[in-house]
């Protein structure tokens, strides 16, 4: 699902969302509702490509625990109610690479089991950081790796990473809500939306 560069958003005034964050924000990109209708859609896709192999699901914090739980129970609800149970486990890293709303070149990964748990196993990623994490999981030869994404930003560098599953393509705006956050706050709005000029000087560190 694309969003084009000059999609306007939706007002503000529209949605409810915490009012400490008043002033802070410039719109609502995407609503919470539509978020929860395209994770389940993602959570059908994998069940289709997955078949009937087990899956490691590995989450990549802070970020992507919101995306990463709904996404789970949308799988474990298709499995109850399929003829094909999925047998899931479920482990988190953290991945730190922005400082205030600027990607930073050297990321830490932090957490999670023993990664060499993984060997022979069906990996599903859940995060937005990507490139780094895999280049350490690959080497314990899982038996498969798909990765999905809430979000993929359209950006002009010849780095930026596609997932195999994503739920919305975007312009390349820093966003906030749905578990992102800037410096740890907003990650209790439950709608993507684009953080202002008052809000990035507000919550700097």
């Amino acid at each position: 699902m694309q969003i084009s560069d000059n999609w306007p958003g939706y007002s503000l005034d529209l949605f409810t969302y915490p009012q400490h964050y008043y002033g802070d924000l410039e719109y609502v990109l995407i609503p919470h509702g539509i978020i929860v209708d395209r994770t389940e859609r993602l959570a059908k896709d994998i069940m289709q490509d997955i078949g009937d192999n087990d899956i490691v699901v590995l989450c990549v914090l802070k970020g992507g625990y919101k995306f990463c739980a709904d996404l789970v129970e949308h799988i474990k609800n298709l499995s109850r109610n399929s003829e094909r149970f999925i047998s899931m486990k479920v482990d988190f890293v953290r991945l730190k690479s922005y400082h205030n709303d600027q990607s930073m070149q050297d990321m830490q990964i932090m957490g999670g089991d023993d990664l060499s748990k993984l060997t022979g196993k069906d990996i599903v990623g859940t995060g937005r950081t990507m490139n780094v994490l895999l280049n350490n999981i690959e080497k314990y030869k899982p038996k498969m790796i798909k990765v999905a994404s809430l979000l993929v930003k359209r950006t002009s560098r010849p780095d930026g990473y596609r997932p195999d599953y994503y739920g919305f393509e975007i312009p390349d705006l820093f966003v906030v809500g749905y578990a992102l956050d800037y410096n740890e706050h907003f990650r209790d709005l439950n709608h993507i939306c684009v953080i202002n000029d008052h809000g990035k000087a507000k919550y700097r560190v």
